[in-house]
């Protein structure tokens, strides 16, 4: 089993992300799914408290003894704040 990293930005909540919440929390509490633009909004997963995941540009960087990857934070959507870093197996 090989291990990934992934980088994710996330924009905070905002109105629309309250408003989706509440949404998604009145549905689940009626044990019902939720309504197809609001799974999209979340990008089909669990909201997360964090935000909006936004799908972020990144590059594999090496040298003669490290792997990383790297960010060109100029490029990043003004509205994200937040960026996780983490990895998978």
């Amino acid at each position: 089993m090989s291990m990934s990293t992934h980088v994710i930005g996330f924009a905070p909540p905002d109105d629309k992300w309250k408003q989706m919440k509440a949404i998604w929390d009145a549905c689940e509490a009626a044990n019902v799914a939720p309504p197809k633009e609001v799974s999209e909004f979340f990008n089909g997963e669990t909201p997360d408290e964090g935000g909006v995941e936004v799908e972020l540009s990144f590059r594999k960087w090496e040298d003669s003894y490290r792997v990383g990857l790297e960010i060109d934070i100029s490029a990043l959507p003004a509205h994200v704040k937040t960026i996780r870093f983490y990895n998978s197996w």
